[in-house]
């Protein structure tokens, strides 16, 4: 039927549809519309239109239902024609639409009321005002009339906006609300300075503004007012009063909400004290401190009285705000104070800088003067008193000796040369800062002088000693003397003497006895200090020293007479000329013998007795005696430096004057050398000797009119070591021949040591006759270095070592395989590895195609294959490898290859005549060995030609062929046994022509 293109719309109104159709070609007489409900088909409305008309309104529907309209247009001709459209009204807004806090910082609670009509569901979305973000995105089903949204910022403005949902229409309400704020946490309030307090908070992000109140809690008034947008986590007062307490109160403000938050208090640091000052008071040991009030408040003054010496308080007093001195009373006299004035306002505290001064000292107590036995000093002693220290003054009764200041801590002083034997007066007063205390007195005397220089001397006499001394120089009234032997404490004889006696002398005393003077210089009511002298008179010297020698055991026996006096002990002497060391030994007085025992033998001793008394001796005449000498001990026979010397050593055990060295030929026991040595030589150097020979030493020691021979010791020269030694390969690879030639002198035999070159293996060692020349070294490997030392052994000792290198012969490769692996450029040659060893490989490849060397590989050692790269194709190659070592070469035999031909280039065909058949090519590369060319039936696959050519032909023509037949042909390039083909081409023979009639 016809078609009338029906559309529906609402144009924006939720209870009408407005329906519009398009007009027939043929035109219509009217129209019938029918409205009724789609779900259930029941008829609502109808209408009409006349001719020409194309719309019509349907009012009074219900908001967001589906309809079904049916349009039935009368056309010419009674004819009809029937269309339907379904259609759907667009929702209703809802009513009532709210979103509230319910004083949450973090929850909206949205709720409305159905509207009339139908819908199909909610969409609600929510917006953060500030920043136009869209939180929440959500859909809810078309009964929902609430929605909690949760987990929002606290302190923020939210857009809502509801849109009823039906089919594609959609009908939106918006609201607005905000989140209850959240409260700032952890207010903290600081002083910044003596004027400024600094506020900081956290969480200041849950608020739109804070607002900030701070108060004067001293004058209870408000100082600051302040609102401040989110984010704001810290603030600054400043211009305040120091030393003030204040109060901060917080509140969280977002919309129509306010949320008192916390508060706190702080005081601003107070300022210090200026001019703050300490001075002495009106009473006694009292000190006033004095100072300036500063700007701002405070809660009081804490005046700190401190100890000058060690720091520690003294006396704390509060005082309150406005007071502005102090006094203290009761303190130590003649001590230092410091004194700090501090402002206290809260918990801060500002000092002013410490200021010091002085209470008067007292004098000192306890003052005495004493000489403690010195004639020139005296010592000042008193009780430590309080201050800073001291002045002292010491004087005579003629005039001042000495001022002096000393530190605290001091409680005497030694006043030094001074005159003996004279009365001082000493003072001592105390200091504190600016004060001293008046004076305390004492007199006393110094103590005279002892003699001086005071000896006692026996002037080498064995009966008497002589006493002296110098005077005293002042004070002295004469000196007493008391004289005593030493050792027994028995009084001898006192002396007393006048000032002006220097000396005196005692007599009648034992010889070699020790006395002991003792003497004191006498002034008034003093004496000077003991003095004492000690000396010895002379003792006498033994009588009657002889030294007689003892054999078994060997020593020597000393004998002498004692003489009178006194003796402490008997120092004997034993010594040696020609010996280092001696023999000193002491004795008791009551001795008059002793025997030296292990004395050195062969040795001229003198003896010296001396007695001791005191530090003074008298020595005996000598007396000299001989020991007996001993044979020679150790007696060694060594090879010199050269091959013609012996060195012989030995140790002189048994001492003597000198010594004979026999030398005799260890064979024929007769004597060739006799040499004479001095005693002290221990070694002695034979030359001109035989190299390699055997000798029989022997040596004399002579001490006096004795003799002693030692054992007899036998030695070796060293043998001279080959000469011209050398090595040659031999015939078999495994053995090599070394050859030398007889050096001079003696020998017993040759050693020879050989060591593979490279290996870690022992070498091998093995010995040749003496008379020998040359030796055969066998089972050796083959085309390996080997050293070979050698050396003539003469018993015990080898001459120098004779070194020299020898390489025996390397084995040829075997089973050298030389293949094609089916290349026309590359061959691959292997070989088996030959025992032994080699330095490298050395292949050689030939080009017999062209008759020269085309290259040379060196190969290592271990190598046992090698391809052979970049050839040219379809030549015959040769190959061979060698083994070098050294100078020496062994060559496997020679193998030769072909690589494989290229295949020909160019092939064409033609035939020149009615039988014939022309096949032409070109050679690729440098050719081939020959070419063979095939002719095949194209029909049959049969061959009917065949034709071998040599490697310079380019063509070749097959005749006796049928005419006009089509034929196959094959060229392939030959090299040794292989060969390359072309692809096969095909071609006909010409036809016979035709015959003229």
């Amino acid at each position: 039927g016809t078609l009338l293109n029906l559309s529906v719309s609402d144009h924006g109104r939720s209870d009408s549809l407005l329906l519009s159709w398009d007009e027939p070609q043929q035109g219509a007489e009217g129209y019938l519309l029918a409205l009724s409900s789609l779900g259930s088909g029941t008829p609502l409305q109808n209408g009409s239109a006349g001719p020409n008309i194309t719309s019509f309104w349907f009012h009074g529907l219900t908001p967001g239902t589906h309809y079904k309209i049916e349009v039935t247009a009368t056309l010419p001709c009674m004819e009809t024609t029937s269309q339907t459209v379904t259609a759907q009204t667009s929702p209703s807004p809802v009513r009532n639409l709210s979103l509230s806090s319910g004083g949450s910082s973090a929850v909206l609670h949205a709720s409305w009321a159905h509207s009339h009509g139908q819908r199909d569901g909610y969409h609600l979305a929510l917006y953060h005002s500030d920043s136009q973000t869209l939180v929440r995105n959500t859909s809810v089903p078309p009964n929902a009339s609430v929605f909690l949204f949760d987990g929002l910022l606290a302190g923020s403005e939210y857009a809502l906006k509801v849109s009823t949902l039906a089919g594609p229409s959609q009908a939106s309400t918006s609201i607005h609300q905000w989140t209850a704020p959240s409260i700032p946490t952890h207010l903290r309030l600081s002083p910044g300075s003596s004027t400024s307090l600094v506020a900081s908070w956290m969480g200041a992000g849950g608020a739109a503004w804070l607002h900030l109140v701070l108060h004067n809690l001293l004058t209870r008034t408000v100082t600051t007012t302040l609102s401040a947008r989110r984010g704001l986590t810290s603030y600054t007062f400043q211009h305040l009063r120091p030393g003030t307490r204040y109060w901060l109160g917080l509140s969280a403000v977002a919309g129509p909400y306010t949320m008192e938050g916390p508060n706190a208090t702080a005081w601003t640091y107070p300022l210090s004290p200026d001019n703050v000052t300490l001075s002495s008071a009106e009473e006694q040991s009292s000190l006033q401190a004095c100072w300036s009030t500063p700007a701002g408040d405070r809660d009081f003054y804490l005046v700190t009285l401190q100890d000058g010496e060690n720091g520690t308080p003294a006396r704390n007093i509060s005082v309150n705000g406005d007071s502005s001195h102090v006094t203290f009373h009761g303190l130590s006299p003649g001590k230092q104070y410091y004194v700090q004035v501090t402002a206290v306002a809260g918990p801060y505290r500002a000092s002013s800088r410490s200021t010091a001064a002085w209470t008067q000292p007292l004098a000192p107590s306890g003052v005495s003067l004493s000489s403690q036995g010195s004639p020139y000093s005296l010592l000042g002693s008193w009780e430590e008193a309080v201050g800073e220290g001291y002045v002292l003054a010491l004087s005579t009764t003629e005039h001042l000796v000495k001022n002096s200041s000393l530190l605290r801590g001091a409680t005497n002083f030694t006043y030094k040369g001074l005159r003996p034997g004279t009365l001082y007066t000493f003072e001592v007063s105390t200091v504190a800062g600016p004060y001293t205390s008046a004076p305390r007195r004492i007199s006393n005397w110094t103590y005279p002088l002892p003699p001086e220089q005071l000896t006692l001397s026996n002037q080498g006499h064995s009966t008497s000693l002589q006493a002296s001394w110098r005077a005293a120089p002042t004070g002295s009234t004469g000196y007493t003397g008391t004289l005593w032997e030493t050792k027994s404490r028995q009084w001898v004889r006192n002396v007393t003497v006048g000032n002006d006696w220097t000396n005196v002398t005692f007599e009648d005393l034992v010889p070699g006895r020790q006395y002991t003077l003792e003497m004191v210089a006498v002034a008034g009511s003093y004496r000077s200090p003991v003095r004492s002298a000690t000396d010895w008179t002379y003792p006498l010297a033994p009588a009657g020293v002889t030294l007689a020698n003892t054999r078994r055991p060997l020593g020597l026996s000393a004998f002498w007479d004692k003489a009178a006096g006194d003796v402490d002990q008997f120092h004997l002497q034993l010594y040696s000329k020609s010996h280092p060391a001696q023999r000193n030994i002491s004795v008791g007085p009551n001795t008059q013998n002793f025997t030296f025992l292990g004395l050195s033998p062969g040795i001229q001793y003198f003896l010296k007795v001396t007695v001791l008394a005191g530090p003074y001796r008298s020595s005996s005449h000598f007396a000299t005696e001989w020991t007996y000498p001993l044979s020679l001990a150790n007696v060694s026979v060594q090879p010199g430096q050269r091959p013609q010397e012996l060195r012989v050593s030995w140790v002189e055990s048994g001492g003597g004057r000198d010594h004979l060295v026999q030398l005799s030929v260890a064979e024929s026991l007769s004597i060739i050398r006799n040499v004479s040595v001095p005693r002290g030589v221990t070694q002695l150097d034979l030359e001109g000797l035989v190299p390699g020979s055997r000798y029989r030493v022997e040596i004399i020691s002579q001490a006096g009119p004795h003799r002693t021979s030692s054992q007899t010791a036998i030695g070796y020269t060293v043998p001279l070591p080959p000469l011209s030694l050398s090595t040659s390969p031999v015939s078999t690879a495994e053995a090599l021949a070394v050859h030398w030639e007889t050096p001079p002198g003696q020998r017993d035999r040759y050693l020879l040591s050989v060591h593979e070159e490279g290996s870690s293996a022992p070498a091998r060692n093995l010995e040749a006759g003496k008379d020998s020349t040359n030796i055969t070294l066998t089972q050796l490997e083959p085309g390996t270095c080997y050293l070979v030392g050698m050396w003539a052994v003469a018993g015990p000792y080898r001459s120098l070592p004779k070194n020299i290198t020898g390489c025996t012969v390397p084995t040829a490769p075997t089973n050298l395989s030389f293949t094609n692996p089916g290349s026309s450029s590359e061959l691959y040659m292997c070989w088996n590895k030959p025992p032994g060893r080699r330095d490298h490989y050395r292949a050689i490849l030939y080009n017999l195609s062209t008759q020269r060397r085309v290259r040379v590989q060196i190969l290592s050692p271990d190598a046992q294959n090698i391809t052979w790269t970049h050839l040219e194709a379809g030549s015959k190659f040769a190959v061979q490898v060698t083994a070098v070592k050294g100078l020496f070469e062994a060559s496997s035999t020679n193998v030769t290859q072909w690589t494989h031909p290229l295949a020909p280039a160019n092939l064409t065909l033609g035939s020149p005549s009615a039988s014939t058949l022309q096949v032409s090519w070109a050679a690729t590369g440098r050719g081939a060995e020959g070419y063979v060319v095939d002719v095949y039936d194209a029909a049959s696959s049969s061959r009917v030609g065949h034709k071998v050519l040599g490697g310079d032909a380019r063509s070749h023509i097959f005749r006796n062929l049928s005419p006009g037949t089509r034929y196959s042909v094959g060229v392939s390039a030959t090299a040794g046994p292989f060969h390359t083909s072309t692809p096969n081409l095909t071609h006909c023979t010409r036809e016979y022509p035709a015959l003229l009639a």
